[in-house]
């Protein structure tokens, strides 16, 4: 039996799992402030895929990449969620939402 599919997916899973409660914090402590290291990580995680020879790995690495990359624009949606009350407002941030 081959395994690689459901390793991937279970891992695609997890990532994806993962970045849900960081873009959430990543929002409320910093706003969309930290936009870039989301970019910049999802760059070189997609880019170091290329050179792992490692099928499972590789593919692992690029799904963390995508996922970082995706998490930029949940990052500015999560914003979007705040102003609309279906998340905490960090007091601290307040003027923040008000633009």
């Amino acid at each position: 039996m081959y395994f690689t599919g459901i390793i991937i997916a279970i891992s695609t899973f997890l990532i994806i799992g993962f970045f849900h409660p960081i873009v959430i914090k990543a929002e409320y402590y910093t706003g969309t402030h930290l936009w870039w290291l989301f970019l910049v990580v999802g760059v070189a995680a997609i880019g170091g895929a290329l050179f792992i020879e490692n099928e499972i790995v590789s593919a692992i690495v690029g799904v963390f990449g995508a996922s970082s990359l995706w998490g930029i624009g949940e990052l500015f949606s999560q914003r979007k969620r705040v102003l609309k009350g279906w998340f905490p407002m960090n007091p601290k941030r307040r003027s923040d939402y008000e633009n």
